[in-house]
């Protein structure tokens, strides 16, 4: 106890905390990293929606916008199996972007090079989550752990290693979240600040963190369109905070005139840096043509209705290609062996197998994006508990946290005809890494202003050590699920608990 109470007493001094606080980034990088290297090349072909973007990305490189590929493209995979035809993409450009440099400077001919991408969008992930949990807890030990988690989390390794759109889409949300969070560090002081001054309601035009907020939003709008949904939340929760901050300071009603002065104010800081970020990703469409780029122009009748027939016929076009991009995705219902409605997704029902194979009698291959369900299941509690303190506690952290998750999950529980995965629950799994961490924190050290005893402090702290090795257990058994080794089939039905998992 003796040399664990020196030891303690070394990190917690302003030296050790400088080196903890520049170690622990460093080491959790490196972690994500090589957890993620792993076999990376499981598959030499490419497996579920890799068909898609990929090869969409790759031609965006060639091309400046995605094109048709022959049908049998899969098999031999290389430069033949594209044609010069435009092709109707139902997703953004941006994270093909990002996802294809790697077949940009390496070609397509190795796996490496359209995973790799993915590999590091997953670091950047891993990354930011570490770094908004020190912001959140104040705390470089709690930002670590939840660093640690999502570095080892098994749905974030195999997003991370796969060329799909959606970790790239988490990593931006995450991004957005934390400028959001930056922005709220400071902001009760200085509602403060300006009501000392004397100046009436408080309206800030100058909030860097919000409009940085606006354009990581944005890019994952670029990304996939269920980014929107977190440009909204946020939007939202920024304006009502704004509004408790006023009111907490000046303990005046007239506060809610910060809906009509604040409010506009942040719409424009927020929406408008996001409208760039999203249009700019559609530059090589504009520059090089694509998909209905010359819509407009083909015929005097092809205009937007509710749009001005003066305004360009880019614009028109560009619109008319969302219009029917959207009516795609709202009539999506296709059955698929996979698909899970969001109803399913707390408890992980039915996670997506993205790849099999039986390299020899009685041993198979699969990779399922199964989240370490250990931590998963303990988030899916960590979220009913965290709806039932903020409930009692108003707690700002537990609302954001609270918010980002519903931004990322709610909206998919409109849709219970709609053909949807389960692997969608990577945009917000941060998130439920970050609350539980929240709440373990709490667990550890006592709610706010009622501190545990010492005794007790070192109980739940053992606790939190022990399931944190749970989790890394976890990571271990489910290894082979992660990374494609073969297994003899009666071992690998051990790791099946479920029906919906097989």
């Amino acid at each position: 106890m003796t040399l664990i109470a020196s030891t303690m007493r070394r990190v917690q001094s302003p030296r050790g905390h400088r080196i903890a606080a520049i170690a622990t980034p460093i080491a959790l990088i490196a972690l994500a990293l090589a957890v993620r290297l792993v076999n990376l090349d499981q598959f030499d072909t490419l497996v579920f929606d890799e068909t898609y973007y990929v090869k969409d990305a790759y031609a965006l490189y060639q091309a400046g916008h995605e094109l048709e590929w022959s049908d049998n493209a899969n098999e031999f995979f290389d430069p033949r199996g594209m044609t010069d035809k435009p092709s109707f993409v139902v997703h953004p450009p941006l994270g093909k972007w990002i996802l294809g440099f790697g077949t940009a400077i390496f070609g397509i001919d190795s796996v490496w090079a359209w995973r790799f991408p993915a590999v590091l969008v997953g670091v950047a992930l891993v990354a930011v989550t570490y770094f908004l949990g020190v912001a959140l807890t104040r705390s470089v030990l709690w930002g670590g752990l939840a660093g640690f988690f999502m570095a080892i989390d098994s749905q974030a390794i195999v997003m991370s290693r796969t060329a799909l759109l959606d970790i790239v889409l988490a990593m931006f949300v995450a991004l957005g979240v934390a400028f959001i969070a930056l922005d709220r560090r400071d902001a009760p002081a200085r509602v403060v600040r300006w009501l000392q001054s004397e100046r009436g309601m408080p309206v800030f035009l100058w909030r860097p963190w919000i409009m940085a907020a606006g354009i990581a939003f944005g890019c994952a709008a670029a990304t996939k369109w269920s980014g929107l949904y977190y440009l909204a939340a946020f939007g939202l929760w920024s304006v009502v905070m704004d509004v408790v901050d006023s009111y907490r300071a000046s303990k005046s009603m007239k506060s809610l005139v910060g809906l009509a002065t604040q409010g506009p104010v942040s719409f424009v800081l927020l929406v408008v840096p996001a409208a760039i970020a999203y249009v700019a990703s559609f530059a090589g469409w504009f520059v090089s043509g694509g998909y209905m780029r010359h819509w407009a122009g083909e015929s005097s009748d092809n205009r937007v209705s509710w749009m001005p027939d003066e305004w360009p016929e880019t614009w028109h076009s560009f619109i008319q290609y969302h219009v029917k991009t959207y009516e795609f995705h709202v009539g999506l219902t296709k059955d698929h062996a996979f698909q899970s409605p969001a109803i399913e997704w707390l408890l992980m029902l039915r996670p997506t197998g993205f790849a099999s194979d039986t390299p020899a009698e009685g041993y198979v291959q699969y990779v399922s994006a199964m989240p370490n369900m250990v931590l998963w299941w303990a988030g899916t509690v960590a979220l009913l508990a965290g709806l039932f303190l903020f409930g009692r506690t108003l707690n700002p952290t537990l609302g954001m946290l609270l918010v980002a998750i519903a931004a990322g999950y709610v909206p998919w529980l409109l849709y219970p005809d709609r053909t949807i995965f389960s692997f969608y629950s990577i945009v917000y799994a941060p998130f439920i890494v970050l609350l539980l961490v929240y709440l373990l924190r709490w667990l550890a050290k006592g709610l706010p202003g009622s501190p545990l005893s010492r005794d007790f402090r070192i109980a739940n702290g053992s606790a939190v050590a022990a399931f944190a090795a749970f989790v890394v257990m976890a990571y271990v058994f489910w290894s082979p699920v992660i990374y494609g080794f073969p297994v003899a089939d009666d071992w690998m039905r051990l790791r099946y608990w479920l029906p919906g998992w097989r």
